[in-house]
Parts: C-alpha cells; sequence; structure tokens
C-alpha cells in the first residue's frame, strides 16, 4: 500500500495527460479524419511538462514507475491480437528478427570502437539498440563490469534516439508507405530500440500496426537472456584480460539475472492463446484492447515526462553520434530483409 501511495501522484499526472491527450486529438479534424495521434500529443506534452520542471518531486516515483501501466496495457492488448498477422510468415519473420539483431549489434559494436568508445560502451550501444533498450544495458552492465557512467551514456543515448524513432518513422512511412499496417508492424517491432517507443511506433501509425509491433518486440525481448550470458563468457574469456580498467582484485558485481527476461510476456501470450481458443467474446475483446491501448497511452505520457534534456548535457558527441548511426543501420536492416524476404 505504501508503495501504491508514493506512485499515485506520478501516475495521476499522467493520466490526466492521457486524457487531455485524447481529447486534443480528437479535437484536430483535417479532411474528416484525426492526423495527430493521442500518442504523439502525450509524449510531447511529457516532455514539455518534464523540462520546464513545474511537477513536483512526489510526482518522480510514480512517473519513474511508467512501464507498470504501460505493460499492464500489453498484457491486455494481447486479447485482440489475431495471431495469423504475426505468425502467418513464420520463418521468414524469425529471420528478420535475427537478421537484423545479428547485423546491427555486430555494426554498431565495431562503429562504437571505430569513434574511440570503450569496449563496455560499444557493447552497451549494441545491445540496447538491438534488443530492448534500458533493460538490456541495465542487464548486460554488471555483466562486463562498465563503469556507472558508461552504464548512463548508453541508457541516455537509447532513449533519446528511441523517442525520436517513435515519432519520426510513423511519420515518415505514412509518406512513403501508407497503409502499409503490417509492414510497418514488424518494422517497428524490430527497428525501434526499447518495448514501449516500439509499442508507441506501432499505434501511432495504426491499431493493426500496434498490435504486430508488440508481439515481434516481445519475441525480440526473448533474446536477451541467451545473449546476457553469450556476453558474459565471452567478455570473461576474450575482452576482460585486455580491458585496463579491469584490475586483479577487483571485486564482482552482482548480477540480476532475472531482470533480463520480460516476465510480462507470459501474460501477453496467455491472453493471445485465451483470444484464440475462444475464451473471450467480441465485446470482451473490444474492453480488454481499448483498456490496454489507454494503459499503453499513459505510459507514452510517462515516456515524455521522464525524457529530460539536461540528462543528455554530459554524454558527449560520440555516443550520440553512435547512436544514431546505430538506429539507421537497424532500420535499414530490417527495411531490406522485409523487402528480400517478402516478408508482411
Amino acid at each position: 500500500m505504501k508503495v501504491k501511495a508514493e506512485f499515485l501522484p506520478g501516475w495521476l499526472v499522467m493520466l490526466a495527460i492521457a486524457i487531455i491527450s485524447v481529447l486534443v486529438s480528437a479535437a484536430i479534424v483535417v479532411g474528416g479524419s484525426n492526423p495527430v495521434e493521442p500518442a504523439v500529443v502525450a509524449v510531447i506534452l511529457g516532455i514539455l511538462l518534464a523540462n520546464v520542471r513545474l511537477l513536483p518531486e512526489a510526482t518522480r516515483s510514480g512517473i519513474k514507475s511508467f512501464e507498470t501501466p504501460l505493460v499492464l496495457g500489453i498484457v491486455l492488448i494481447g486479447a485482440g491480437l489475431n495471431v495469423g498477422d504475426v505468425l502467418g510468415q513464420g520463418w521468414a519473420m524469425l529471420a528478420v528478427i535475427v537478421g537484423t539483431m545479428v547485423v546491427g549489434f555486430w555494426s554498431i559494436y565495431l562503429l562504437g570502437k571505430a569513434f574511440g568508445l570503450s569496449q563496455r560502451l560499444s557493447l552497451l550501444l549494441s545491445v540496447g539498440t538491438t534488443i530492448c533498450g534500458g533493460s538490456a544495458i541495465a542487464v548486460t552492465a554488471p555483466l562486463i563490469e562498465a563503469k556507472e557512467e558508461e552504464t548512463s551514456y548508453a541508457i541516455g543515448t537509447i532513449a533519446l534516439w528511441g523517442v525520436v524513432a517513435m515519432i519520426a518513422y510513423p511519420a515518415l512511412f505514412r509518406i512513403i508507405a501508407p497503409g502499409a499496417d503490417a509492414i510497418f508492424g514488424l518494422f517497428a517491432g524490430v527497428a525501434v530500440q526499447s518495448t514501449p517507443q516500439a509499442v508507441g511506433a506501432g499505434f501511432i501509425f495504426s491499431e493493426t500496426a500496434g498490435d504486430i509491433a508488440t508481439a515481434v518486440k516481445l519475441v525480440r525481448n526473448t533474446f536477451m537472456a541467451p545473449l546476457a550470458l553469450v556476453i558474459a563468457v565471452w567478455y570473461g574469456s576474450c575482452v576482460r584480460g585486455r580491458e585496463e580498467a579491469c584490475e586483479v582484485g577487483e571485486e564482482p558485481q552482482r548480477i540480476n539475472w532475472m531482470k533480463g527476461f520480460p516476465w510480462f510476456l507470459f501474460g501477453y501470450f496467455v491472453m493471445v492463446a485465451l483470444r484464440s481458443y475462444g475464451f473471450f467474446t467480441e465485446a470482451g475483446i473490444a474492453a480488454f484492447t481499448s483498456w490496454g491501448k489507454f494503459l499503453i497511452l499513459v505510459g507514452m505520457a510517462g515516456i515524455g515526462l521522464n525524457t529530460r534534456f539536461s540528462a543528455f548535457k554530459g554524454i558527449g558527441g560520440k555516443p550520440l553520434v553512435v547512436g544514431v548511426i546505430g538506429a539507421i543501420i537497424l532500420a535499414v536492416c530490417s527495411l531490406v530483409l522485409i523487402r528480400v524476404l517478402g516478408v508482411a
């Protein structure tokens, strides 16, 4: 109960932003439609509020826990997923996911080294961009004995470009491929860095794209645990001995392996299974997906509220450049694989 009371002020702020965003989106009508998605409004309003610093300190705990309503929303929208939309391409879709991760990981890692970044920071940018953003970085950092500033730089870089991608990619796709819901859903699920931004990008484009982006991103997230194990073995046997910063008497950091797995994905796929086997009525499916989308919108407000430009001042130019080039590599690679394999 104490935790809930601590989170309540921040959650109320996110809830208010979500409601205002829905109203603003509905009020903007062009050609009989609403071209400005509520998620875009929520992120922008959140960023504005975060950077003018008008919110009281009591809201910080709830705002930092924005992923709680967001992951609950993700679980609920599992009820609305048509499995055929995602699994129809089978191995080809999995090839896009795995191919993009492999190419993206090594490209970003080698790019970081070429820019003179440390081995550890290069690895953190690689896993953060190709797997699941800040969560992947938080799990990988102790495995490679990363310094606190390296971890902060990597998380800040990924967060910044993730927000940019979430807003920019849907806008660009509407120009070059309007109506390509399935393609964009797969693209967002593969090319956008972290889960909140990937889900947000999908739903900004369309409901169908959001459903597909969510499913694809969760499949992508399952690679975190095995990749963490590979990195731990590789770093310990091949890299650690060559790093000047690794001292002989250094005490090993405690590794939270459990944090690396997105446990909420079980809830999501349980909802998918229940829907597939006919446990939900049409009215139930509509209610689950409607509430799920609204909770995701609340999470989008949290993303904006957690985006403070002052946090990026100490990062420096090189990590930011590597981050944006890495994001472009991931996007281009996913588009090429989607086109070559004829997915979606």
